[in-house]
């Protein structure tokens, strides 16, 4: 299953709860983690930016250079869904190149929408719900 995750679970999954079990999901194989050049590029930005756990940062960076469960694309079409904050019309443009199922986030601009094109926009919460992966502990 394909998913495009938002910065903000990406960011979140550092502090423990339901975003971590996202990206446990990705880590050991359940899901494969859509990634596009501009979404990586804010991954990286805001990371970089964030006093994080050193070994854990070190280990998602070398789960990206190792391109480990992930499929990448460089080019993404241009859509202009998300008027209200165009700045994340990325995720979704990775999500429709990559031919994503879901993407997931904490962001109201893009759970507003709910779903594109096929492409169910939900909470990680929710997304462990519909999927039935949550251990249901936070």
């Amino acid at each position: 299953m394909k998913v495009v995750i938002d910065t903000n679970v990406f960011v979140s999954s550092f502090f423990g709860g339901k975003p971590r079990e996202v990206i446990n999901l990705w880590v050991n194989q359940y899901v494969t983690l859509c990634l596009s050049k501009d979404v990586l590029d804010e991954y990286l930005e805001v990371l970089a930016r964030l006093n994080l756990d050193e070994d854990l940062l070190a280990e998602l960076m070398a789960f990206f250079a190792k391109g480990h469960n992930l499929v990448f694309t460089r080019k993404t079409p241009i859509v202009s869904i998300v008027e209200s904050d165009p700045d994340d019309n990325k995720f979704i443009e990775c999500a429709l190149a990559l031919n994503a199922q879901f993407i997931i986030t904490g962001d109201n601009h893009l759970l507003e929408i709910e779903e594109y094109n096929g492409i169910k926009i939900i909470t990680p919460a929710d997304f462990l719900s519909v999927k039935g992966w949550g251990s249901g502990d936070g």
